[in-house]
């Protein structure tokens, strides 16, 4: 069987495509880097691919908002091409950027580009801090519907962002996504634990990452393609690092695809 193919969709400002792309190709994919805007010139290109990732970064320098140029770039000009991809059982990640990206696109929550008058139901907005957070953190897997990491996980990660405060548009559309089981991801303490310690930025129910209902797109604020070797982890020398969490994502994407 051929190696399923991943794209790495690139704009102004994104900083983690290199790395995103190292990351797919150690997990066994073939991977190009793709600017959006060639993506625009020809939609079909999509469907030569089984995985999408929107890396991280500053798309278009966060003006206006974090990832929602490069949003709307896709919602105007890659919609139909984006539904038909997720049609046919395909997979989508976005990491930080590429999660603000996601959802301001509207591929989550619900899995599906919205039509234009579609209101949003979930969004990224500032830390609780008003500040830029840069540290190590440990998440939860919360989810048995996610393709990407299965449910107990209690793994670490680096976050890097401002705008990574998860929220809801009200409390059903809160509901609906735990009802649905899309809370795939939580900050927690070392432990496994959650506590109001172990959030960085104030995201309601702790939530890190979402995925849609099927579980084959998935929107993180952590960065995984900065933990894909035990050496990336601060407390590498002092033993304790038994494996790259990171690269968990990225493995567990190429058995999905190649499972059949």
């Amino acid at each position: 069987m051929a190696k399923p193919k991943a794209l790495v969709l690139r704009a102004a400002g994104t900083n983690c495509d290199r790395e995103t792309q190292f990351a797919l190709e150690q997990a066994g994919f073939q991977s190009e880097r793709i600017h959006v805007f060639r993506l625009m010139e020809n939609p079909a290109t999509l469907g030569e691919f089984q995985f999408l990732v929107v890396p991280g970064g500053f798309s278009y320098g966060d003006d206006v908002s974090a990832g929602k140029i490069l949003a709307n770039q896709m919602f105007h000009r890659l919609a139909e091409p984006l539904n038909d991809f997720l049609a046919a059982g395909k997979l989508i990640l976005g990491i930080c950027n590429g999660f603000q990206v996601l959802i301001k696109s509207g591929l989550l929550p619900w899995g599906y580009v919205e039509p234009a008058t579609a209101a949003r139901d979930a969004t990224l907005g500032w830390n609780d801090s008003g500040q830029f957070v840069d540290k190590w953190i440990h998440l939860s897997a919360d989810s048995d519907t996610c393709a990407f990491l299965p449910k107990g996980e209690v793994i670490a990660l680096p976050i890097a962002h401002g705008e990574g405060k998860f929220m809801t548009a009200n409390a059903d559309v809160l509901a609906k996504l735990c009802a649905s089981d899309q809370l795939a991801l939580r900050y927690v303490d070392a432990d496994g634990n959650r506590t109001a310690a172990a959030n960085p930025n104030g995201s309601v129910e702790d939530v890190a990452g979402i995925c849609d209902p099927t579980g084959r797109v998935l929107g993180l604020m952590p960065h995984p393609e900065r933990f894909i070797q035990t050496t990336q982890h601060p407390r590498w020398t002092r033993g304790g690092v038994a494996r790259a969490d990171g690269q968990m994502f990225f493995d567990n994407a190429f058995a999905y695809l190649t499972r059949s």
